[in-house]
């Protein structure tokens, strides 16, 4: 199906039909014979241009572009005077009008059409840098402006939206002292749609995970109860989403999460890094579907990785994605260094088939510093003198198992 739908407004039933012919291989086209059936057309679907000669019956060009210029919704469209009327006079009433070119009869078919493309291409150059803009500022919406600061702990966070990118979201609160709830997931779908459709859905969870967690702190059954909402929920009904809802405890060194479709969590120390395997269904699509937590104590010196597809799906020069095995490899070479997630993604980068990444990427990382990086810490703190909003918990006695 042709991209873009020209309206041509001609009196002149040949030559109607010819602009028709030749245009249509092209594009899709319609026709009116005069300025009052051009305003019918455009009231049925907005064209991409209008080709429209001057003089016709009843509505003549100037009055049709006058009409369109008065309408928010057509006063940017691409409009072409294609007249005999060659006088100087009417050129410039056309340009005072704003019209965007002006040819005479007779004219050269394939000049014709080397222009309508040119003001297309135009046209979807500067849609495409709005459709960017707004993308970015949606992004930059959805993320929330600092993280946790804990003692003894080391949490880092990066989002790099590829143009209008998809839907990915993040979100974290305090739920009551001490304790964290964080939201990392993805709404389905790519492009501004999709951002759109992540906004609107970001402030739906938000909303409803508040008010959840007056009565229950588990990530599974607010994850339950979320999911319920979404297939109850007629407004929300065709909006699918993976979900990975942490709660984490500090003071406990405890992760607790549940996992509604979202990209597997990786688990890192000294002893290597790998996948938690457990996943449960995608919110949405099942109101019978269950969800469970996943507990896990984090020992000084490990660390706990979620992320959004755009890591895994990232192409390598290898011809493949990167993929889960791909994150455990890169993950370990990165664990280690001072800041181990820009490593990681610089690692991967350093290894794909383009010089930067194809998708979003969001990935957030929590880690458990060992004392001697504590310490380290600790200097830091002292030396840039930098404000902690909030650090009341020391080591506890729990036993590790990451």
């Amino acid at each position: 199906m042709a991209e873009h739908s020209i309206l041509v407004v001609e009196d002149e039933h040949t030559l109607r039909r010819l602009l028709e012919y030749r245009l249509g291989k092209q594009f899709k086209v319609r026709t009116a014979s005069n300025g009052e059936e051009a305003m019918e057309r455009i009231a049925e679907e907005l064209p991409s241009l209008v080709i429209s000669d001057i003089m016709m019956p009843k509505m003549d060009g100037f009055a049709l572009q006058a009409a369109m210029q008065e309408r928010r919704e057509t006063s940017v469209i691409p409009f072409i005077f294609l007249t005999a009327k060659a006088d100087e006079q009417s050129r410039l009433k056309g340009r005072r009008t704003g019209v965007d070119d002006y040819i005479t009869k007779p004219f050269d078919i394939d000049q014709l059409l080397s222009r309508v493309d040119r003001l297309l291409a135009r046209t979807s150059h500067f849609q495409t840098q709005l459709d960017a803009k707004i993308g970015q500022d949606f992004s930059q919406k959805l993320m929330p402006k600092k993280l946790p600061v804990v003692d003894g702990w080391r949490l880092d966070f990066h989002n790099a939206p590829k143009e209008h990118g998809g839907g990915d979201i993040f979100d974290w609160t305090e739920i009551k002292p001490g304790v964290y709830f964080i939201t990392v997931g993805d709404v389905m779908g790519k492009g501004l749609q999709a951002k759109f459709y992540a906004f609107s859905f970001l402030g739906y969870i938000r909303s409803t995970v508040h008010a959840l967690l007056r009565t229950s702190n588990s990530p599974a059954e607010i994850m339950t109860r979320v999911n319920q909402m979404l297939v109850d929920d007629p407004p929300m009904e065709d909006t699918f989403a993976s979900l990975l809802f942490i709660r984490w405890e500090p003071a406990r060194n405890l992760v607790t999460y549940a996992n509604g479709g979202h990209c597997r969590p990786v688990t890192v120390s000294s002893k290597g890094a790998e996948i938690v395997e457990y996943s449960d269904m995608v919110l949405g699509l099942n109101p019978d579907a269950e969800f469970r937590d996943t507990s896990l104590i984090v020992s000084p010196g490990s660390g706990f990785l979620a992320y959004t597809d755009g890591l895994v799906e990232q192409q390598m020069a290898s011809g493949n994605q990167l993929g889960e095995a791909g994150l455990v490899e890169a993950m370990q070479k990165a664990w280690g260094t001072p800041e181990p997630m820009k490593k990681l993604v610089s690692n991967v980068l350093e290894d794909s088939a383009a010089p930067e990444y194809s998708d979003d990427l969001l990935i957030f990382w929590l880690e458990r510093l060992a004392a001697k990086d504590k310490d380290k810490d600790k200097d830091k703190e002292r030396e840039h003198a930098a404000p902690r909003w909030f650090s009341p918990f020391g080591e506890n006695a729990a036993t590790d198992t990451v």
